[in-house]
């Protein structure tokens, strides 16, 4: 559907969206009607805020006119609602460089801690909170699919899934290894240490998206649920962990309490996965035809997170630094994903 100021190819798409919601029958197949009203969302979210900012740029005219007749708190208001616009037009310029097919959709993120024991566990979970804490700053809600405790502090992994408008076309940026420098907490003699731990980002895949994912190259294996549930769910095998053996992607759920609902959530997030896979070697056989360097592929160190002997986060990829490490691993991630998507725009 291309940037999302293609306003009229919007329009028009929702108007036909409209005409099969208004059919007698269409609430006959539940997945096919949900389906259509999510997409109709997705494109009227950005008409609806393009419309809203066209009022609020309307009012800020008559504020203006106000003023000029000597109204000093109608020249505030104009301050004000000019740089409320401003800040509105930012968020919807960024979200034009979301032209990928997946871009609008959900997103699926899974925290990997790196070799080092309690000290990158210790570093997986405060990832984990950073991008827990970016969600709720961006009104995107999250559920929590499984979580691998640490030994001694922090986890060694953790998958959740992420819900709202343009979710994956965000924290795509995000994925790769992050690393972190500091005086260990840990470490009696309070020497620096540096962790790693991997983000992995996937798109959340329709359905009607075709992934091949064959039965026979699956393993299937249950085991009661380590997380909180009540005593229920630590009496039954309800978690379940799928090995893709053809690539040794493994995916565990263990957030429901029903085995099949476990099952299917997994099945998603490794359909994700697969999908995922196949557009990194896609994009790495395009970068091998225009000879560039670009590495988007997991495993490459995107980020440093610096707390000893100077605090600084840097991005390697794009250069871009902040000074106020405590902030960003509070959630304030946007200047890095912002300037990511800047950068790798039309790339």
């Amino acid at each position: 559907m291309g940037g999302i100021f293609d306003l009229p190819r919007r329009e028009a798409r929702i108007q036909e969206l409209d005409a099969i919601a208004a059919a007698p029958d269409f609430w006959n197949d539940g997945e096919n009607a949900q389906k259509t009203l999510r997409e109709r969302a997705t494109l009227n979210g950005p008409l609806a805020a393009w419309r809203k900012q066209h009022e609020a740029l309307e009012d800020a005219k008559l504020y203006l006119e106000l003023a000029a007749e000597g109204d000093g708190e109608s020249a505030n208001e104009a301050a004000n609602a000019l740089t409320a616009i401003e800040g509105a037009l930012h968020h919807l310029d960024l979200e034009r460089l979301l032209g990928g097919e997946h871009d609008p959709g959900n997103a699926i993120l899974t925290l990997q801690a790196g070799a080092g024991g309690t000290e990158a566990q210790d570093w997986a979970e405060m990832l984990l909170r950073q991008y827990l804490r970016w969600c709720e700053r961006h009104g995107y809600k999250t559920e929590m699919v499984d979580v691998q405790p640490g030994e001694g502090a922090g986890i060694k992994s953790a998958s959740f899934t992420v819900e709202g408008s343009y979710a994956y076309g965000y924290l795509k940026a995000e994925a790769g290894v992050h690393r972190l420098v500091r005086i260990s907490p840990f470490d009696a003699s309070a020497r620096r240490h540096t962790s790693f731990a991997s983000v992995f980002v996937f798109p959340e895949i329709d359905d009607d998206v075709e992934v091949q994912i064959d039965e026979k190259d699956l393993r299937v294996d249950t085991y009661r649920s380590s997380g909180a549930g009540g005593q229920h769910v630590n009496k039954t095998d309800s978690a379940v962990r799928l090995t893709h053996l053809p690539t040794g992607i493994v995916v565990a759920c263990q957030n429901e309490r029903s085995q099949h609902k476990n099952k299917a959530m997994a099945m998603k997030i490794l359909r994700g996965r697969l999908y995922e896979l196949e557009m990194q070697k896609q994009r790495e056989r395009l970068d091998q035809l225009h000879k560039t360097k670009k590495e988007i592929a997991f495993g490459s160190q995107i980020r440093s997170y610096v707390l000893h002997p100077y605090r600084l986060v840097k991005d390697h990829r794009t250069g871009k630094e902040v000074g106020n490490a405590d902030a960003v691993l509070d959630g304030e991630i946007d200047p890095f994903i912002e300037e990511y998507l800047q950068q790798t725009a039309g790339g």
